[in-house]
């Protein structure tokens, strides 16, 4: 029975384990973790625990997502002329600057509330968002909302993707993409990241990571960016970005 015992741990908690290609255990306690079902750490580090939870004013509803009228759209399109040096003129940056065109516009919301606030930083943003009205938010969301995409086709389930892409790290509490940032599915407030610059995705979850950008909610991006390597941060910004064709404009 001793051998038998002996025999079985070793299996379930390392010869299974250790045949998935997404093996990353650092000892016995990550693989008796993984084997059990449970993540072997929780949450940020605690350099990060003593940052708020909750980092923006913003509460997202679902009728923030409804269609503008046209008139909101031309007149966010009258206040996007400021944008154009960073975003462009069509909503495609050439500047590593988030592309905006066809963002969700809770998103696009939240963000300017939040420059406008304090609560996510940028010296540019603050400046250029802290005389926008609450109508000027929603106007200028509108009229990016109603901008064609990326030229890309938006990510599908496919056993090609890559593992955090796909399914996740469970055992270092890592979500899919995909389950919030669209393709599949999209959480109300996360943005859609298909041809978005590599650089500012690299730049975005280095921030989450060390905990220098704090506007989500209940740490949610930076409990996920915390348990990425450098790595994988690379390869989940190339991904997203891989696709973006050149914009004329």
């Amino acid at each position: 029975m001793a051998a038998l015992t002996l025999a079985a741990m070793a299996v379930g908690f390392g010869w299974l384990p250790s045949a998935h290609q997404d093996f990353s255990a650092g000892g016995v306690w990550d693989s008796i973790c993984r084997a059990a079902g449970v993540p072997s750490s929780w949450g940020a580090k605690d350099s990060q625990r003593g940052a708020p939870a909750v980092a923006s004013n913003v509460i997202l509803l679902p009728e923030m997502t409804r269609t503008a009228s046209t008139a909101a759209v031309g007149r966010g399109a009258t206040l996007a002329l400021n944008c154009t040096m960073c975003h462009g003129m069509k909503g495609m940056s050439r500047s590593d600057a988030p592309n905006l065109a066809g963002q969700y516009p809770e998103v696009i919301m939240k963000q300017l509330a939040d420059y406008k606030s304090g609560k996510r930083g940028s010296p540019i943003m603050a400046a250029l968002s802290k005389n926008l009205s609450d109508e000027n938010i929603k106007d200028l969301a509108a009229y990016y909302a109603s901008l064609p995409k990326a030229r890309t086709a938006p990510t599908m389930y496919d056993e090609s993707l890559p593992a955090l892409v796909r399914v996740g790290a469970p055992m270092r509490n890592i979500a899919p993409c995909i389950s919030c940032h669209g393709g599949v599915d999209q959480k109300l407030g996360a943005p859609w990241l298909e041809g978005m610059p590599k650089d500012y995705l690299v730049q975005q979850l280095q921030l989450f990571k060390k905990g220098e950008r704090r506007n989500d909610g209940q740490l949610q991006m930076r409990n996920v960016a915390n348990a990425m390597t450098a790595e994988e941060i690379d390869a989940v910004a190339t991904f997203y970005a891989r696709k973006a064709l050149p914009v004329r404009e």
